[in-house]
């Protein structure tokens, strides 16, 4: 067995104020394997992993869907690794940080974390505001964004047995009418002559980008799963799995088609309200839960912050980016995210499973804060050079690798023996 259920000797250092709030959050709600495969449905489910698989509509469907799987297979593993810290320790997942980090060094990625989970809010109520005006026309996008976003701020609002009842209904109806887009897509058509060029592992990157995104949040729901093991195992398989199927539909509207624009596509078969559903309720579930870490976010920053009311407010605050501000640029906005986020990753998987290592008591550790910057460059040179994995992978490995010989040169093992 590579990995322990647990290791051995690990404990991480949790602050008073909220070791009590941990704990109340846990006696409060124990979630189960079917509420977590709910929970990641609703995020794969969405327009904006359908737009993103438009993009690889100029490698051809072959092509296209092994570059999807093979993206999707390097993010979700990240995401399970992640997202097992947090069920294993209980911690949310900026809470996680500060495994590696320490506790003032986790700061800076829960403020990272804050400000992308705000710009994946205006992304997201964007083009869902987008698509939904492409389907009916109600006096402008802006509208449909103050529509969205108000349904957002209700997901926020109600009591978690609502929630999960809201979301069993609306992830029925999405499933329903999600198939019911394949049969329109697939019905009649020969693939087209692919425009533009896209090099394979530029696509794989953008397969990895979707499922990486989601590294800063899945603890924060799999902290409280009464099943750690069993429920992160299954928010994973049901994240790829959709998240797969959302990536091809678009790549296969862009492929048999030769439409990207997928409200067009839907309105053209004559889905209508059917159409309309999937846009406006796969836009409220998926954000959601970026708004929602948000909140979780703000917490690791200071006790005095409290998650729903912070969590309204990221609401409010992309919301307003989505009316006012152009949101252009998503594939840039996707590697960001990437360059920031997979380095973290890879020293904290170094730190909490290979290393034993354990810096929660700490300030910060420069060391590891060091090895991040470094990790960030590295990722930022290595979207300039075509690999067939893309960035993400060879970037971690040696993030992982750098990580592994610090700790050894610096005598780690003597110092991670004070943690035990």
């Amino acid at each position: 067995m590579l990995f322990a259920e647990k290791p051995i000797g690990f404990s991480v250092f949790v602050p008073p104020q909220q070791k009590e709030g941990t704990e109340k959050a846990m006696a409060e709600m124990k979630t189960s394997l079917c509420a977590n495969g709910l929970i990641w449905f609703g995020a794969a489910l969405s327009i904006a992993e359908i737009l993103t698989g438009t993009l690889l509509a100029p490698l051809g469907f072959a092509k296209g869907l092994l570059a999807i799987l093979i993206g999707h297979c390097i993010g979700c593993a990240l995401l399970y690794f992640a997202g097992l810290i947090g069920a294993q320790t209980h911690q949310s997942a900026m809470g996680t940080v500060k495994i590696a980090f320490g506790q003032k060094g986790s700061i800076l990625f829960s403020i990272l974390n804050i400000l992308q989970l705000a710009g994946w809010t205006a992304v997201m109520i964007d083009s869902g505001a987008s698509a939904a005006g492409a389907v009916v026309n109600i006096g402008g996008e802006w509208v449909w964004c103050f529509i969205i976003g108000a349904l957002i701020t209700l997901w926020i609002l109600v009591g978690s047995k609502t929630l999960n009842r809201l979301n069993a209904v609306a992830m029925a109806a999405l499933f329903v009418v999600t198939i019911l887009l394949c049969a329109v897509i697939l019905k009649g058509h020969s693939p087209v002559k692919p425009r533009g060029s896209l090099g394979f592992g530029a696509a794989v990157e953008l397969s990895v980008a979707m499922p990486l995104s989601w590294l800063p949040l899945i603890s924060d729901y799999t902290r409280t799963a009464a099943r750690p093991k069993a429920a992160t195992s299954v928010s994973v398989v049901v994240y790829f799995l959709t998240s797969s199927w959302m990536y091809s539909i678009g790549m296969s509207a862009a492929v048999f088609t030769g439409e990207s624009d997928i409200a067009k596509i839907m309105k053209a078969a004559g889905l209508g309200a059917a159409a309309l559903l999937i846009i406006v309720f796969s836009t409220v579930t998926t954000t959601f839960l970026d708004v929602y870490s948000a909140g979780v976010s703000s917490e690791s920053i200071s006790a005095k912050l409290k998650a729903k009311p912070f969590s309204v407010g990221v609401c409010v605050i992309g919301t307003l980016f989505a009316v006012l501000i152009p949101v252009t640029k998503f594939e840039d906005f996707l590697y960001l995210i990437g360059s920031v986020f997979a380095p973290m990753i890879a020293i904290l998987i170094a730190d909490y499973f290979v290393l034993k290592k354990d810096s929660s008591a700490k300030s910060a550790d420069i060391s590891n804060l060091i090895i991040w910057a470094a990790g960030f460059v590295m990722y930022r040179l290595f979207m300039k050079i075509e690999t067939p994995v893309g960035s993400t992978l060879p970037v971690m490995l040696l993030t992982f690798m750098i990580c592994a010989l610090v700790y050894q040169i610096t005598g780690g093992k003597k110092n991670a023996k004070a943690h035990t």
